[in-house]
C-alpha cells in the first residue's frame, strides 16, 4: 500500500500548506511593493516641498531687496508710508 493510499487526506494537507506558502509569499511581495510605492511618494513630496521652500525663500529675498532699494531711493516717502500703516493698524487694533 502506498503512502497516499494509506493517508487519503495527506494530499489535501500538502495542498493547503503549499497554498498557504504561496499566499505568504504574495503578501510579502505586496508589502514590499507598498513600501516601495510609499517611499517613492515620500521622496517626491519631500523634493516638492524643498522646491517650494526654495522658491518662497527666493521671493522673500527679492522682496527684501526691492524694499531696501525703495527705502534708499525714497527715504522720506518710506517713513511716511510706514507711519501711515502704523496709524492704520493702531486704529484697527483699538477698535477690536
Amino acid at each position: 500500500m502506498s503512502r497516499s493510499e494509506s493517508n487519503p487526506g495527506g494530499g489535501a494537507g500538502a495542498n493547503v500548506r503549499e497554498t498557504a506558502q504561496q499566499v505568504k509569499e504574495n503578501i510579502r511581495d505586496m508589502g514590499g511593493q507598498v513600501r516601495d510605492a510609499a517611499t517613492e511618494q515620500y521622496t517626491n513630496l519631500r523634493n516638492q516641498a524643498t522646491e517650494y521652500f526654495q522658491e518662497g525663500r527666493e521671493r522673500a529675498q527679492e522682496w527684501e531687496q526691492s524694499i531696501e532699494t525703495y527705502v534708499q531711493e525714497k527715504p522720506i516717502q518710506s517713513i511716511l508710508i510706514a507711519a501711515g500703516v502704523g496709524m492704520l493698524l493702531g486704529i484697527l487694533w483699538k477698535r477690536s
